[in-house]
């Protein structure tokens, strides 16, 4: 199983990204999916999620009105849209994908791709 995140990088504050996660070696439809971040020297923290079908999603309170997850099945991927960036989203963002829930709970998830880094300037 691969999960393979990309869409990192710089941004000034207020900018935009959007990160992509490609899943490979699982029956992507079949599990939810989530972001979580690390940001140096902190834990690692929920940050949003979808089920498996995109009925539910879930948010941390710091990212509600800002972040957007969704999903598309047909391609094997899940997104994470950021708008109105802050310099405390700086963190390697990692994506997941479990078949358990709550969705919050990182233990509730099976597998783990490498992270990738958001670097938001003041």
């Amino acid at each position: 199983v691969q999960l393979q995140a990309s869409g990192g990088g710089l941004v000034q504050a207020g900018g935009s990204l959007r990160l992509s996660c490609a899943a490979s070696g699982l029956t992507f439809s079949r599990y939810n999916t989530g972001w979580f971040r690390q940001a140096p020297g902190k834990e690692r923290e929920f940050v949003a999620a979808v089920s498996w079908n995109g009925y539910r999603t879930s948010y941390a309170d710091s990212v509600k009105g800002r972040f957007t997850i969704s999903r598309d099945n047909g391609k094997n991927t899940v997104y994470l849209q950021m708008n109105s960036l802050k310099p405390d989203d700086t963190a390697s963002y990692y994506c997941a994908a479990g078949r358990s829930s709550p969705l919050t709970e990182h233990s509730n998830y099976d597998y783990w791709g490498r992270g990738t880094l958001v670097t938001v300037s003041s």
